[in-house]
């Protein structure tokens, strides 16, 4: 039986290095990694898991299809299912940008050894670019795609001695995804601001105080980027 992903996660598999061991954090139900064993991506993989239901389902499936020499289902929080050194790659994938950035600050010693991190927030990018930054990550690829009328963004990182800082709008729309500023970017953020537009609005009309004053400044700013993007749009 050969595994079939959703577009979203064949992207990801797209930037995982070919004879990779991957640490897939947050598994599920371990199709990613079966799908790369199957496809000839990877030597071998970790598949960690930290509910004890998708952890029998990873594990479940992974026997089903004949593939434990190669993938090793655990059960553990985030990145404490692998040792350092133990892998060469790293994917969290369908989850949201602040949990992503958490699980990689909490288990931050355990990536020792990785040379790829291929991360998929569902919302919140910016935090995870945040964290790359003060990690000394450096961002080498973003892609952006819609599936199921939902946009998702891959984040591709490396370990770097030289630390890159991004601006403040680079952070929010990726520098990669700002440049290329495609029409699925372009549809990300128009939509955004319709949103942003809207609580601005509801903020003017509340009884004023300095906190819905910092709220008004943020959302004005992040307006003003995604504005003077999409109006460079050129395609």
């Amino acid at each position: 039986m050969t595994i079939l992903l959703s577009e979203r996660l064949r992207k990801v598999t797209e930037y995982i290095p070919i004879g990779a061991t991957i640490a897939d954090i947050g598994s599920d139900h371990a199709y990613l990694p079966c799908y790369c064993v199957q496809h000839g991506i990877i030597i071998k993989a970790i598949a960690g898991e930290i509910n004890d239901g998708p952890y029998r389902s990873a594990f479940n499936q992974v026997k089903r299809l004949g593939l434990e020499q190669f993938i090793e289902v655990r059960l553990g929080d985030g990145l404490e299912v692998i040792e350092p050194g133990e892998a060469s790659a790293v994917v969290i994938a369908g989850m949201g940008g602040q949990l992503i950035s958490t699980i990689l600050e909490q288990g931050k010693e355990n990536l020792q050894g990785v040379q790829r991190l291929v991360l998929q927030p569902n919302v919140g990018a910016r935090f995870i670019r945040n964290w790359l930054q003060e990690n000394n990550w450096k961002l080498c690829n973003e892609a952006i795609l819609e599936e199921d009328d939902k946009i998702y963004e891959i984040l591709v990182a490396q370990p770097s001695d030289e630390v890159i800082k991004m601006t403040r709008e680079e952070l929010l729309l990726g520098p990669f995804l700002m440049n290329e500023n495609n029409s699925t970017f372009q549809k990300k953020w128009k939509r955004e601001s319709v949103n942003w537009e809207r609580v601005l609005d509801q903020l003017n009309r509340a009884c004023q105080s300095e906190e819905i004053e910092e709220k008004k400044k943020e959302l004005r700013f992040k307006l003003s980027a995604v504005q003077s993007v999409v109006n460079n749009h050129s395609g």
